[in-house]
């Protein structure tokens, strides 16, 4: 199937790995032209070499609103403008209600909220202006349905999901759509670093690069009537009916 997006410009946050690597990888396969960032010069190098010759590595941190905005803005210039963006970033620290101060949720909703927030404000105005636009964040299943022991992931991601359903709504009308992924469990790097060896082995987990071909789908032409979508790719894990 024919996507219709080749010659596009995506900007995939955190694409140096997990997720957001295979995201690039399903992109740049769509022929679509990808920059990505990492914080990890060695390792971002590793990543735009398997997304592909025309990958644009750019070394940042989207943990706050600056690196953010500062990913957006060098991915446009590098790229000549930006059509599709997927915000993305990796997980604050595990714990729960009990053991989790009140001091440590500033930082994770900078990392996975205000972090969304700046990029899509970097990025949808011109988006509007082209009447073209596609922006398809990677959030977590958790939004749906809390995970035991990451209570700030989970809060913060659910901020990012109210935010990116509102913006939906006001550009609908103007050839911008925008959706979120909702992962279940992959392994990907942020997963080993969560649970031990054992724990993994009774998983059942899916693959980033399978994950990826969904975020390119939302990017197509034949997905221009769907947004406001929060679609969760988890292997079934998810009980509920709605």
């Amino acid at each position: 199937m024919d996507f219709g997006i080749s010659g596009r410009r995506a900007a995939v946050a955190a694409g140096s790995s997990g997720l957001g690597l295979g995201t690039a990888r399903a992109l740049a396969a769509e022929g679509v032209r990808v920059a990505i960032c990492g914080r990890d010069p060695e390792r971002l190098a590793d990543a735009a070499a398997a997304v592909g010759p025309d990958c644009v590595a750019i070394e940042a941190d989207v943990s706050t609103p600056d690196g953010a905005t500062g990913f957006v803005e060098n991915a446009r210039a590098a790229l000549g403008g930006i059509d599709i963006l997927v915000p993305n970033a990796g997980g604050p620290p595990p714990g729960n209600f009990e053991t989790t101060d009140v001091d440590a949720y500033p930082d994770a909703l900078s990392l996975n909220l205000l972090s969304v927030v700046a990029m899509c404000q970097a990025a949808v105005p011109a988006m509007r202006k082209q009447r073209w636009g596609r922006v398809v964040a990677i959030t977590s299943l958790s939004v749906r349905q809390p995970m035991a022991n990451l209570i700030l992931s989970n809060t913060a991601r659910a901020g990012a999901t109210a935010f990116l359903k509102t913006l939906a709504l006001e550009v609908a009308e103007e050839g911008v759509t925008v959706n979120t992924v909702q992962p279940g469990v992959h392994r990907t790097p942020r997963l080993d670093a969560l649970y031990s060896g054992h724990q993994l082995d009774s998983m059942r987990t899916g693959d980033a690069d399978d994950f990826g071909a969904h975020v390119a789908f939302l990017c197509s032409d034949a997905a221009k009537f769907t947004t406001g979508v929060q679609l969760h790719v988890d292997g079934g894990a998810y009980t509920g009916l709605l």
